[in-house]
C-alpha cells in the first residue's frame, strides 16, 4: 500500500475550486471522486461504453525560475498558485497517464517517467497494479510527443530495453521526424541533446513502432488531432463512443491552475509558444462546444473533467 501526501497529489478536494481558478459565476462542489482518486492513485470512469482509467505516476517539484514562464514573473506565478489554494514555495508538476479499454483492448496514452525524471515520480507501475491493469495486457501505447516524462517509461534506465515489447507503439510522424533528424542538434540547446540521442538510439530500432501522419484514425474509435506548438509534432487524441467524447489533451497545457487560467502564459516547455497558445485556445473551445470530457497529463488525479470559460481564461472542473 502506497501513501501520498497532499503535495504529492497537488490538489485536495477542499482546495480544488480555487485551484482551478473558478470565478464566482461558476459553481463547483468538492468531488468525492477526487478524494477517492487521491487515496488510491487512480480513478476509473466511463465515456459512453468506453472504460477510462487515469493513473498517477507522481510529481516533479521545481524551484521557481524566472524562465519557467516566459511572459510572467516569479511573483505572478506565486500569486497564481496562492490564488489557487496551492503552496507557492515550489512549482509542483504532476504526471497522470490515461488508459482506455476500447474494442476489448487496453490502450495507454504515453508511458510516464519510468522513475527517471524525479525522485517523487515513477509510481505508475504500482498504481497500475492497484487499478487492476496488467502491463502485459496493454495492446497499444499511443505517444503524444517525445518529452522525457512521456516516453522514458517505454525504456529501462541504463539499458534502454523496451518495457512493453509486445505492445504496438503509435507515434506522430511529425514528432518522430523532428527528433530523429540529425540536424536537431543544431536546433536544440546542448542540455537537451541527451534526450535526442536517447530517442535516436531507441525508437528507430523498434519493430513494434508505427507512425501516423496528421489527423487520421490511430485505432478504431481513436482519432489523432495535430496540436503542434508544445513540440513540433505534439498530438491530442479524440476518443468517441456514440455521442460521448473524450479528448486526451496531453500537454496542451501544463498545470491548469496556472496555464488554463492564464492561457496566454508561455511555459518554458513550449517550443513554439505562440502556436502552443493558439492550439490551447482552439482545443479548449472545442472541448467546451462539444461538451466533452478531457484528460490532462499534468492535471493530477482524477485528471479528468470539463473545461469552462472563466473570464479571459479557462477553468477546469474535475469529474464528479
Amino acid at each position: 500500500m502506497h501513501s501520498f501526501s497532499r503535495r504529492d497529489f497537488v490538489i485536495s478536494a477542499a482546495a480544488a475550486a480555487a485551484a482551478f481558478g473558478l470565478s464566482g459565476r461558476l459553481s463547483w462542489m468538492a468531488s468525492a471522486a477526487a478524494e477517492q482518486a487521491a487515496a488510491k492513485g487512480f480513478h476509473r470512469f466511463k465515456v459512453g461504453d468506453i472504460d477510462v482509467t487515469t493513473v498517477f505516476d507522481g510529481i516533479w517539484e521545481r524551484d521557481h525560475d524566472p524562465a519557467f514562464i516566459k511572459n510572467a514573473s516569479v511573483d505572478q506565478t506565486k500569486t497564481a498558485l496562492r490564488t489557487a489554494g496551492l503552496p507557492d514555495d515550489k512549482i509542483t508538476i504532476p504526471f497522470t497517464v490515461t488508459f482506455v479499454t476500447i474494442g476489448g483492448k487496453t490502450v495507454m496514452f504515453d508511458s510516464g517517467t519510468g522513475g527517471q525524471l524525479s525522485p517523487k515520480a515513477g509510481k505508475l507501475a504500482a498504481n497500475m497494479a492497484a487499478a487492476g491493469i496488467d502491463a502485459k495486457t496493454i495492446s497499444t501505447i499511443i505517444v503524444t510527443h517525445f518529452h522525457p516524462d512521456h516516453i522514458f517509461g517505454l525504456m529501462e534506465k541504463g539499458t534502454n530495453a523496451q518495457v512493453y515489447p509486445n505492445a504496438e507503439i503509435i507515434v506522430p510522424a511529425a514528432e518522430y521526424k523532428w527528433w530523429t533528424d540529425d540536424a536537431i542538434f543544431t536546433k536544440l540547446p546542448e542540455a537537451f541533446h541527451p534526450i535526442a540521442k536517447r530517442v535516436q538510439a531507441t525508437l528507430p530500432t523498434w519493430k513494434n513502432l508505427r507512425q501516423i501522419d496528421g489527423a487520421v484514425e490511430a485505432l478504431p474509435g481513436i482519432r489523432a488531432i495535430p496540436s503542434y506548438g508544445h513540440t513540433p509534432g505534439h498530438t491530442t487524441f479524440h476518443v468517441a463512443s456514440g455521442d460521448a467524447q473524450l479528448f486526451v489533451l496531453a500537454d496542451v497545457t501544463n498545470i491548469p491552475a496556472i496555464f488554463a487560467r492564464h492561457p496566454d502564459w508561455h511555459a518554458t516547455f513550449d517550443g513554439d509558444a505562440a502556436a502552443a497558445e493558439a492550439t490551447r485556445r482552439r482545443l479548449f473551445d472545442r472541448v467546451i462546444t462539444e461538451k466533452a470530457i478531457m484528460t490532462g497529463y499534468h492535471y493530477g488525479v482524477p485528471g479528468a473533467g470539463r473545461i469552462e470559460k472563466d473570464g479571459d481564461g479557462y477553468a477546469f472542473v474535475p469529474i464528479a
